[in-house]
């Protein structure tokens, strides 16, 4: 006796079954030296600070007048 395949499951089934997976938010921390609001575990880009330590130096943004 032969064995059958199950029969397809359709774009909607599949698609209904993949609600589910969403994109987790990133983690976000408050830069102690600036206030700025950075993903954990980087250097902040506004001001260039990292674990207490200034890391990286950073252009002054030019103020429009």
């Amino acid at each position: 006796m032969p064995i059958c395949p199950p029969r397809r499951s359709s774009k909607t089934r599949g698609r209904k079954r993949r609600t589910h997976y969403k994109v987790a938010v990133p983690g976000m921390n408050v830069c102690p030296n600036c206030g700025e609001v950075t993903l954990s575990h980087t250097v902040c880009p506004s001001c260039g600070w990292y674990n207490g330590k200034q890391v990286k130096t950073v252009k002054a943004k030019k103020e429009e007048e």
